[in-house]
């Protein structure tokens, strides 16, 4: 069995996901990153993106929009702007949104929808 980290996935509005995990795959600025138990300590910007974390139960995989990435002491919390679980995603209206986007040239909200779509793809 591998190593664990203690990870805890909040968003502005509430609690999204806590547990431990084998491994948390996240995008950042600087490029995606892989979190495993004894990582070296690190702080980052999370860029819009599916971020996966390994349980050794399964796999949980969430839309993240924006935040911050930190790691210290086996503990990896992810504050994001906006979480939403991959099974929380309601996909026909991730799809409309996204085609509203498409035709509204909203980037933002284009960019939101098709990170919804990947993490229920992803899932």
């Amino acid at each position: 069995m591998a190593a664990e980290l203690h990870v805890e996935l909040v968003a502005a509005d509430r609690n999204v996901w806590s547990g431990e995990a084998t491994l948390v795959v996240a995008r950042t600025t600087s490029g995606d990153i892989g979190v495993m138990a004894g990582h070296q300590p690190l702080l980052g910007v999370l860029e819009s993106g599916p971020v996966t974390i390994r349980t050794n139960e399964g796999t949980v995989v969430a839309a993240v929009h924006g935040g911050f990435i930190s790691f210290a002491d086996n503990k990896l919390s992810l504050l994001a702007e906006i979480a939403e679980l991959a099974d929380e995603i309601d996909v026909q209206r991730a799809e409309r949104a996204l085609d509203r986007a498409k035709a509204d040239t909203d980037a933002a909200a284009g960019r939101r929808a098709d990170v919804r779509l990947r993490a229920v793809a992803g899932h």
